[in-house]
């Protein structure tokens, strides 16, 4: 892992997040080896600090006081910047809600508190969005989700947790924070510095076999 507050770089974990390996520990695929498999797949796992982060990634839903430092936002934006896009029309407007106002204002937009000292709001500029040619459709959801997957994750090698929140409420989100008509809100991302007593929900370590949600064709 390398990362540098001036010319970021953030090496090795943020790209390896498109390639859906998260939570594959120890489970074959039906039709091999199950057992040479595992052992080949806990020795490559070895070698990678991705799966470690993944793994350990959870979501936060107490948060302490302790504030985010610029220098550690200023690299989670960063690893949000460098997140693929299509077409690299990049339309992502991320909101940054930092300040004591800022952070009263969102208490109205969501029905969950956290406790956060911290949200990254993520929009996309409809205007700016790929588009398939045959049926319309817009590139904006997954590029949003790329880049709030991105910086979720980069906060988690940072120390940071978060919490990705979908049911916020639209109307208040567009009042509170004057998101204008040509942005559309797409993800909310609450973060901060894990309360000593925060943890995993208790169903957060339980993952299908891969047999059971890939198909190799």
């Amino acid at each position: 892992m390398e990362y540098s507050v001036d010319g970021v770089q953030f090496i090795g974990l943020i790209s390896c997040a498109l390639l859906g390996i998260r939570h594959t520990r120890r489970r074959g695929f039906e039709g091999v080896d199950g057992a040479a498999q595992n052992r080949k797949l806990k020795a490559m796992e070895e070698k990678m600090d991705f799966i470690g982060l993944a793994e350990g990634r959870f979501s936060v839903r107490k948060f302490s006081d302790r504030a985010v430092e610029q220098e550690k936002l200023q690299i989670i934006l960063r690893a949000g910047q460098t997140a693929p896009t299509a077409h690299n029309n990049q339309p992502q407007r991320v909101y940054v809600i930092r300040s004591r106002e800022a952070i009263e204002k969102l208490q109205k937009c969501k029905l969950s508190h956290f406790g956060e000292t911290l949200a990254l709001l993520v929009c996309v500029d409809t205007g700016s969005c790929w588009k398939r040619d045959y049926d319309g459709k817009s590139s904006g959801d997954i590029d949003a989700a790329i880049v709030t997957t991105h910086m979720m994750l980069a906060a988690q090698a940072l120390g940071i947790g978060s919490t990705w929140i979908m049911h916020f409420i639209l109307e208040a989100v567009r009042a509170e924070f004057e998101i204008p008509d040509n942005e559309d809100p797409v993800s909310l991302l609450v973060m901060g510095y894990a309360a000593a007593d925060s943890r995993p929900s208790a169903s957060h370590a339980e993952r299908k076999d891969l047999k059971d949600t890939v198909k190799i064709i």
